[in-house]
């Protein structure tokens, strides 16, 4: 699909979630049928229900971490929320920066920024706002504006992620980092999905390789890449027999492919300064990874997407 046709189908996708006020659905999947009802499998989206800040109207259930619990937050921060739809996770930042503090988000889906505001009347914050606008070119955000930037299951919808990362640079301050939840997959996506254009708005057909997606952040100026949690994605079979005849589907099972939400944390440090050293003495290229989501297995040392424990520094140059 063309750039401007990906993100007509976004918006009209979300367009319809954002105006639904009973929600019925699962993570990523919208009213229209990208998961039909009754649909038995793993959710995308993490339980908000013991996080401080939680706003239950804000939660419309469309991300696949919890990217504030590990982006270091702190009192008096100004945080950016990437995609933030009707404002789950600012509200979440909101409570961690306090008064002093400033958070905003931005969504390109007019009805999303709509919802936001009108959950932040209720609420009553003075140092919340909601801009509209796209990821790839926030010109309503200056330069070196946020200590931390933070997106939840969004950046996969983005068709330029280059230039979206080199947005997240410019706007962060240095010395600043971000916390970035996502989608990736690992070995090859069978071609059924990456062109299914209602998995694009399932987040799904519109993820990246997992060691592309590294590299572009890499590429993009930041430093000390960690992935810090990661959880496999399974999707339904009913779901994939939409877009796979059965072969297709049994040889993407049995493959070591796979769809993973992965959290992503990447610092901006000041010119000529090196990073934290690293076994490979690659600098910004190692990618240590920490826990789990969930009790699945643990994460071996990454170099740019390599996640074998035994091979580092294959990309460090």
């Amino acid at each position: 699909m063309q750039t401007e046709q990906i993100k007509s189908l976004v918006k009209e996708s979300y367009g319809k979630i954002a105006k639904v006020k009973n929600q019925n659905f699962n993570s990523c999947c919208d009213s229209s049928g990208c998961c039909s009802d009754g649909d038995d499998f793993t959710s995308m989206a993490v339980n908000y229900d013991n996080v401080e800040g939680y706003q239950e109207a804000a939660d419309l259930s469309l991300g696949c971490g919890l990217p504030t619990h590990i982006a270091n937050i702190q009192k008096g921060d100004t945080v950016l929320d990437l995609g933030s739809g009707a404002g789950n996770d600012v509200f979440v930042a909101r409570s961690i920066v306090g008064e002093t503090g400033r958070v905003i988000g931005i969504d390109m889906t007019p009805e999303m920024v709509i919802r936001a505001l009108q959950n932040n009347q209720k609420l009553g914050f003075k140092n919340v706002e909601f801009h509209l606008g796209e990821i790839e070119n926030m010109e309503g955000i200056g330069d070196e504006t946020a200590d931390v930037v933070i997106s939840n299951c969004v950046m996969n919808l983005v068709p330029n992620k280059v230039k979206a990362f080199t947005e997240v640079f410019r706007v962060l301050k240095t010395g600043g980092h971000f916390s970035i939840s996502d989608i990736v997959y690992r070995g090859e996506l069978p071609k059924g999905i990456l062109e299914a254009s209602e998995l694009y708005a399932g987040c799904v057909a519109g993820a990246s390789e997992q060691g592309n997606y590294l590299g572009i952040i890499k590429s993009a100026g930041f430093k000390n890449m960690e992935i810090k949690q990661e959880r496999l994605i399974e999707l339904p079979d009913n779901l994939l027999l939409q877009h796979l005849n059965e072969t297709e589907l049994n040889a993407f099972k049995n493959s070591d492919s796979g769809i993973y939400s992965i959290t992503v944390y990447a610092e901006k440090l000041e010119e000529g300064k090196c990073c934290e050293a690293t076994e490979s003495s690659c600098c910004g290229s190692e990618i240590k990874t920490k826990a789990t989501l969930q009790p699945e297995k643990q994460a071996g040392s990454a170099c740019c997407g390599t996640t074998s424990i035994e091979k580092k520094g294959a990309c460090c140059g």
